[in-house]
């Protein structure tokens, strides 16, 4: 899967020359965290984050006025706070190496854009999250959560699932860490759909496998 499949749209932002106390309201007002800069024609200028925010605005023990701190706040522009050394991605980024850019960087988003600089979207660390949860299938209904450890070997995934279907299951997801575990074998988690989840759980106890933990399908 790609970024701009999964990128937040619309993307709010904001000029270089809006003031500070307007871009504070707009990111209470819209809950964001994080504000691009651009242009007329919508090409990428920098960032504005909730830090950037945080240090142009006074210290909390402060002894200025209210009136005083809005009038300070009302005289900075976006341009004199913003950050101007932005990391982006391409629509085309793959998920995984736009999160793992994230990571090892550490920030919070990545704007999205072509290849003439103009913003397409934005990827947040809520986004990669997002789709991280829909591997899983962690909001499926009626769905039943298996773990197993299977040697690390090849065709035994594959078995194992030929085994859950074999019985009628339906496998909604298959979530499956490269590295082997302390026992020197895989774990694979599985979510699945079945008339009799623990009928085919045992099913799969009297095949051998090791289901280590399990969480059947709430009953409607």
């Amino acid at each position: 899967m790609y970024v701009e499949q999964i990128m937040s749209l619309p993307v709010d932002t904001v000029t270089i020359d809006l003031k500070l106390s307007q871009v504070a309201h707009l990111m209470r007002e819209k809950g964001r965290r994080f504000l691009p800069v651009v242009d007329g024609t919508g090409r990428l200028l920098g960032l504005l984050s909730h830090r950037e925010l945080e240090k142009a605005e006074p210290s909390a023990i402060t002894t200025l006025s209210v009136g005083e701190v809005n009038y300070l706040m009302a005289k900075v522009k976006v341009e004199q706070v913003m950050r101007r050394e932005v990391i982006t991605c391409g629509p085309g980024t793959l998920v995984e190496v736009a999160g793992q850019l994230m990571r090892d960087r550490g920030i919070g988003c990545l704007p999205v854009v072509d290849d003439e600089g103009r913003l397409l979207g934005i990827v947040t660390d809520d986004d990669i999250l997002d789709f991280f949860l829909a591997i899983t299938g962690c909001g499926l209904e009626d769905t039943t959560r298996i773990a197993v450890h299977l040697p690390d070997r090849a065709g035994e995934l594959a078995k194992f699932l030929a085994a859950i279907n074999g019985q009628g299951g339906y496998i909604a997801t298959v979530v499956s860490p490269v590295a082997p575990d302390a026992t020197g074998m895989r774990i694979v988690i599985v979510r699945f759909r079945a008339a009799d989840p623990a009928a085919l759980d045992q099913h799969l106890r009297g095949l051998g496998y090791d289901l280590y933990t399990e969480e059947l399908a709430t009953s409607r």
